[in-house]
C-alpha cells in the first residue's frame, strides 16, 4: 500500500552521504543473448533452515541487496495467491500492473505505451473472429520452482479453483470472464461470458484479465485444497509451501524486514525472456517504525528505491548533490495516474444531501494540499480541472471539458460553499457556529491511515474547510490494520468515524479510464464482504451504472466520449466522493550509490520501462538493467 513520507529530518542527516557517480543510460532487457536456464530445480522456501535464514537476513550483502520501503507496513501475514489478506505487499498484488517477483501472469502491462508484453505466454493473444474468447500459448520453457512445466491446465485450474472459492478475482471478473480451458499443454482459451449479441460482455475485462491475475500450479492449489475444510480456511492458508514461477522467493520475514531470494533457476533466464537473471540477489524491504526513519534511510542511501512520498524530494539533490532522482526530473516528478480521493460515509447525518457534500469539496483548499501536503508533486486542479480522468492527455481528451465546465471547481470557494449551504437551508439555527441538518448539529471525523502523512496533511485541510463554513470536522487516524478492515467490509456499515474517509483510485492500465470510472461510481461493490475495488461510499445510481455497463461494448469513439462526459457531468453534479490531489500510480524515488541504470525519462529502453519499482508489469525490467555503480 502506498505510505507516505517526509524528508523531514533527512536533510539534516544528507550532509553525511558517500556520493557515487551517475551509470550510463539503461539499456533495453530484450530481447537477449540465449544463457539456457539450469537443468536442477531449486530449494523450496521450505527447506531455507529458519535460523541460517534470519542471521543472513540481518547482514545482507549491500552489493547483492536491492533495498525498498514505502510498501510494507506491519509483518507479513502470508504467502497465499489465492488469498487478498496477506499483507504481503512484495509478492501478492494482482491488478492492472500485477506485481510479478513471485507469481506470473501470461502477460505484463506497460503504463508508458499501454501494451501488453507476454511473459508466461508465448507471443500475443488474440480475439477470435465473433469477439467471444481469447486464444494465446504458454511458453514451453516456463516451469515452476520444483522443475515442473508452466502448463495450461495450470491456468484453466487457477480459473476454476478461484470460482469454486469466490476469491477476490473471481469476484471481480466471474461476471464477465465464463471459462479458461487448456486445448493442449500450453494452449489456453478465455471464453468470455457474452452479451445479447453474441459478443463478449466486456471485452475490455476479458482483455486486461491476462495481465492482472496470477497462474498458479494446480497440483500445489490440489494440496492446498486437501487441508482446507472450506474457502475461508484456503484462504486463510499462509501457504509457506507455494509454488511460484518468478525469479525471486519467500527467505525471511518479521515485524522488521522481508527478503526474497533469487530463484538462480528462473525459466525467465532462457533466450525467449530475460536473457539472464535479475541483477540483485536479495530485494529487502525494511519496515520502518515512522516517517523520519525512512526519509533517513533513502537519503543515506540505505534505501535504493523508495515508494512512498517523500516532499521536497528535489531537495536532496538540488542542496546537497546526492544521487537521489525521480522518473521525471522537475515537478512533479511522477507521472500523475492516480488520484487520491475522499469518499462520503452517505450513512452519516446530512451526507445524504448534496449540498453538504459539494460545499466541502468546494471549500477545500487544494492548492494548500498541492503545495504543501504534496511539494508541488502534483498537477493543480487550475492545470488540470477535476474530472473522472488523471492529467495524461490520453485520458484528459476522452470527455467534453467545456460541457462540464460550470460543474468544475479549483477549490477554497468559501463564499460559494456558505451561499450553496443556506440555499439548502443547511443553517445555524441556534447560534452556536455550526449548522444543523435533519435537528442536528453537522459533526463528522475525516479519517485516512496513521503515518500516511500527505494523506494526514490532506485531511487536516479538508478539516479546516469544514470549520470555515460551519461544519465541524474533526480528524482521526486509525493504523492501517484496522482501517482497510473496516472501510473494505461493504457487506456492513461503515461505523462512526468513518464520515470523511481517504483511499486511492485506479491508476493506468488496460481497462482505464473505464476502470477508475467503474471502481468510483458503480453501484456493484455494494454489499461486497471484501470489497478492495471501489465506491466505498456505497454510492449509487442507475444511469451511472448504465453508462458504465455500455462503455466497454462500444467502438464509436465519438459515442465513447459523450458517455465518459455524461459520467463526468454526474459526478460532479452528486458528488459522491472528490478528488483531493493527482499522484503517481507509485512513487518511484532512487538513491543510485549502490544500484544504478533505473528507469528514468527518456532513458532509451524499449519497451519503455515504467517506474513501477521493478516490481509491477514491465516495470520488473528494472531489475534486468540495473547495475552496480561499483561493481
Amino acid at each position: 500500500m502506498r505510505k507516505s513520507f517526509g524528508i523531514l529530518v533527512a536533510i539534516f542527516m544528507a550532509a553525511t552521504m558517500v556520493l557515487s557517480s551517475c551509470g550510463p543510460v539503461a539499456t533495453t532487457v530484450a530481447p537477449a543473448t540465449n544463457v539456457p536456464p539450469k537443468a536442477t530445480a531449486v530449494v523450496p522456501p521450505t527447506a531455507i533452515p529458519t535460523q541460517s535464514a534470519a542471521d543472513i537476513a540481518g547482514s545482507l550483502p549491500r552489493n547483492e541487496t536491492m533495498y525498498f520501503n514505502g510498501q510494507q507496513w506491519g509483518a507479513v501475514v502470508g504467502w497465499n495467491p489465492y488469498s487478498n489478506s496477506n499483507n504481503n505487499a512484495m509478492a501478492v498484488n494482482q491488478q492492472d500492473s500485477a506485481r510479478v517477483l513471485m507469481f506470473e501472469t501470461p502477460y505484463v502491462y506497460d503504463m508508458l505505451d499501454g501494451k501488453q508484453y507476454p511473459l508466461l505466454a508465448d507471443g500475443p493473444w488474440a480475439w477470435d473472429a465473433g469477439m467471444t474468447q481469447i486464444t494465446f500459448k504458454l511458453k514451453t520453457v516456463a516451469h515452476w520452482s520444483d522443475g515442473t512445466p508452466v502448463t495450461a491446465d495450470d491456468y484453466a485450474y487457477t480459473w476454476a479453483t478461484e470460482l469454486k472459492y469466490n476469491t477476490a478475482v473471481a469476484s471481480a471478473n466471474k461476471d464477465y470472464i465464463d471459462t479458461i480451458t487448456a486445448t493442449d499443454a500450453h494452449s489456453v482459451v478465455i471464453k468470455a461470458k457474452l452479451g445479447a449479441d453474441g459478443k463478449a460482455l466486456n471485452p475490455l475485462l476479458a482483455a486486461a484479465f491476462v495481465s492482472s491475475n496470477y497462474v498458479l500450479q494446480k497440483a500445489w492449489t490440489q494440496k492446498l485444497e486437501a487441508r482446507s475444510a472450506d474457502a475461508t480456511a484456503l484462504m486463510a492458508d499462509p501457504a509457506m509451501d507455494v509454488v511460484y514461477s518468478g525469479p525471486y522467493h519467500y527467505f525471511f520475514a518479521d515485524d522488521s524486514k522481508v527478503v526474497l531470494i533469487r530463484d538462480d533457476n528462473y525459466w525467465g533466464q532462457d533466450a525467449s525472456m530475460f536473457g539472464k537473471l535479475p541483477a540483485p540477489k536479495y530485494l529487502a524491504h525494511t519496515i520502518f517504525k515512522d516517517n523520519a526513519a525512512g526519509s533517513i534511510a533513502l537519503a543515506q542511501g540505505e534505501v535504493d528505491v523508495s515508494q512512498q512520498f517523500n516532499s521536497n524530494i528535489q531537495v536532496l539533490w538540488l542542496n546537497y548533490a546526492l544521487p537521489v532522482s525521480t522518473y521525471l526530473p522537475d515537478a512533479p516528478y511522477g507521472i500523475g495516474a492516480s488520484l487520491p480521493t475522499a469518499f462520503y460515509n452517505l450513512k452519516s447525518n446530512g451526507l445524504d444531501n448534496v449540498a453538504i457534500r459539494k460545499a466541502i469539496a468546494m471549500a477545500v483548499d487544494y492548492p494548500t494540499i498541492i503545495a504543501n501536503a504534496m511539494t508541488n508533486q502534483s498537477a493543480t486542479f487550475d492545470q488540470v480541472p477535476r474530472s473522472l480522468m488523471n492529467p495524461t492527455p490520453g485520458e484528459q481528451a476522452l470527455y467534453d471539458h467545456a460541457t462540464v465546465a460550470d460543474l468544475q471547481w479549483a477549490g477554497n470557494d468559501i463564499e460559494g460553499a456558505k451561499a450553496l449551504l443556506d440555499a439548502a437551508g443547511i443553517k445555524d439555527t441556534n447560534g452556536d457556529g455550526n449548522r444543523e441538518a435533519n435537528g442536528k448539529e453537522l459533526h463528522y471525523v475525516a479519517t485516512c491511515p496513521n503515518g500516511w502523512s500527505d494523506w494526514q496533511a490532506a485531511i487536516e485541510v479538508v478539516a479546516a474547510a469544514g470549520k470555515k463554513i460551519g461544519i465541524d470536522i474533526v480528524t482521526n487516524y486509525p493504523e492501517w490494520a484496522v482501517y482497510q478492515t473496516v472501510v473494505t467490509k461493504s457487506d456492513a456499515p461503515l461505523p462512526d468515524g468513518y464520515d470523511i474517509f481517504m483511499m486511492w483510485s485506479d491508476g493506468a492500465g488496460p481497462t482505464e479510464p473505464w476502470g477508475r470510472v467503474r471502481h468510483l461510481l458503480s453501484s456493484e461493490f455494494i454489499g461486497m464482504a471484501s470489497n478492495w475495488n471501489g465506491n466505498w461510499g456505497q454510492y449509487s445510481n442507475p444511469d451511472a451504472d448504465a453508462l458504465i455497463k455500455e462503455i466497454p461494448t462500444l467502438t464509436d469513439p465519438a459515442k465513447i466520449k459523450d458517455d465518459y462526459t455524461q459520467l463526468v457531468k454526474i459526478y460532479l453534479t452528486d458528488v459522491p466522493s472528490f478528488t483531493l490531489m493527482y499522484r503517481p500510480q507509485s512513487f518511484h524515488a532512487v538513491n543510485e550509490s549502490v544500484w544504478t541504470n533505473f528507469p528514468h525519462q527518456g532513458d532509451g529502453t524499449n519497451p519503455p520501462v515504467p517506474p513501477l519499482d521493478c516490481m509491477d508489469g514491465w516495470g520488473v525490467a528494472c531489475l534486468y538493467n540495473v547495475t552496480l555503480v561499483n561493481p
